[in-house]
């Protein structure tokens, strides 16, 4: 019973994922995601009562897989560039590998619809990312600018390099392009 639950559940979000990327948040009723997950409006509504309840569920669902991935093999006893460069690598590689999750983070990061209360959940699950760039502020490895600017700074650019990525021709070397992108996030960063 509980697997059939989790089944239900998963191709919910899973369509609520493919129809809001695809259609927007207007442009996608609930009758349409039911349809696309196979089950029925009320099944549906069962577990997210509101469509503000879905976008904010699955915003929360993959925020996380992305914090989860982009903290992957990071190495205790690395530099602080090192750390920072993996992190980058991960960010990067998830978001060629799962584009329908990236562009839905990229879409709905400022939505109305996405709750005080959810972004400030969702932020937890990044603490590492903010303790890494407070310290390196501290141990002056890079320049005194705000963490969060930081932050967006460098979630920028990595949007920025998988979009170039997925829309370049295959001749496109990426884990140079993932390179390259890495050393402009890092020469505005680091302190001379």
């Amino acid at each position: 019973m509980k697997e059939q639950i989790k089944d239900k559940r998963k191709a919910i979000l899973e369509a609520a994922l493919k129809l809001f990327t695809e259609r927007g948040f207007h442009g996608t009723s609930t009758a349409q995601i039911s349809k696309e997950a196979n089950v029925a409006t009320g099944t549906l509504f069962n577990y997210f009562p509101t469509k503000e309840d879905l976008i904010n569920s699955l915003y929360f669902e993959v925020k996380g897989n992305l914090s989860h991935a982009m903290g992957k093999d990071l190495e205790a006893k690395g530099t602080f560039q090192d750390k920072l460069k993996r992190i980058w690598s991960n960010l990067i590689k998830w978001g060629v590998s799962n584009q329908n999750e990236f562009l839905f983070v990229g879409q709905f990061c400022s939505s109305p619809y996405i709750t005080k209360f959810t972004r400030e959940e969702v932020m937890k699950e990044y603490v590492f990312l903010h303790n890494l760039v407070d310290e390196g502020i501290k141990t002056g490895e890079i320049r005194d600018f705000p963490a969060d600017l930081v932050i967006a700074m460098f979630y920028q650019g990595s949007r920025t390099i998988v979009n170039f990525i997925l829309d370049s021709d295959s001749s496109q070397d990426q884990n140079k392009v993932l390179e390259d992108g890495f050393q402009i996030i890092w020469r505005g960063l680091a302190k001379e």
